[in-house]
């Protein structure tokens, strides 16, 4: 079992900049598959972006330009800086996992989940 703990969400104004944090505390996440998420109210969980084991990087079409994920592997934890965030982009924001070889883009190949972190941008 992999543990993730997201942290670093909160309430931010509309174009400002928040920077997410994913730590799984006693493993490597260079082996894996590391994901981001969001939810928000009676939407269905999109995917942001994500990094394969092999170091490709994904974004979402609708967040290009906006989000950028890195890691920091002596740390076992991945980040998600997002800028000019906008109201729409409130929701809660989960990092995922996977060793699995599915997309990176899909959320039913990934195998662990963060609890989520609140983010809220206010107009």
């Amino acid at each position: 079992q992999v543990q993730l703990v997201e942290s670093g969400g909160g309430l931010v104004q509309a174009g400002g900049s928040l920077r997410l944090s994913c730590a799984a505390p006693g493993r490597t996440f260079s082996s894996y598959t590391m994901g981001w998420f969001r939810q928000a109210p009676g939407k269905e969980r999109e995917f942001i972006a994500a990094r394969t084991w092999s170091g490709y990087i994904y974004y979402a079409d609708s967040m290009k330009g906006r989000v950028t994920i890195s890691s920091d592997n002596a740390k076992n934890t991945v980040y998600l800086q997002m800028n000019s965030l906008k109201p729409e982009d409130t929701a809660v924001y989960y990092c995922a996992a996977t060793l699995r070889a599915g997309s990176p883009k899909r959320m039913q190949d990934y195998d662990y989940w963060g609890q989520g972190t609140q983010v809220t941008v206010s107009s």
